[in-house]
């Protein structure tokens, strides 16, 4: 019985699943969801569990090289841009497109985790990416 990481069997699944460049997206309540990606919801009720909660829990154990994120958050809600950015390194790019563009990139993700967080436009992309340190390199590929 697993009883450390992440306990949920649907989200360590997707997490486990995902491959270099694979893209997993964790949204807010109100976020529309296609039938044809494999979802989580996760919500309990309003702002709980919190977004920033569950990307935070996420980040402990799943490698990420990029985030996508509405250029919506940074103007309605640039305290949530803002603490999203903040939970990973300044290591992983941030790309910020539309909110329109998040939501038909989204329908092409491996996996959607619904959060129950009511802060309009609290959706974001996580491209996974691969600790350069754990991978083994004999020749540095810049210098040949």
């Amino acid at each position: 019985m697993k009883e450390v990481g992440i306990l949920n069997r649907e989200i360590s699944d997707i997490l486990t699943r995902a491959g270099h460049q694979d893209e997993i997206c964790v949204c807010d309540a109100g976020f529309s969801i296609t039938t044809e990606v494999r979802s989580v919801d996760i919500s309990l009720r309003d702002n709980y569990p919190k977004l920033i909660d569950v990307l935070e829990e996420i980040k402990k154990y799943f490698s990420v090289e990029k985030i996508i994120i509405a250029n919506e958050t940074k103007i309605y809600n640039p305290s949530m841009f803002n603490n999203i950015v903040g939970i990973f390194t300044d290591k992983v790019n941030v790309e910020v497109i539309s909110h329109k563009e998040l939501k038909k990139r989204s329908k092409k993700v491996k996996g959607i985790i619904r959060t129950g967080e009511f802060t309009s436009y609290s959706n974001v992309i996580l491209v996974s990416g691969a600790k350069m340190e754990r991978w083994l390199i004999e020749k540095d590929s810049n210098n040949e």
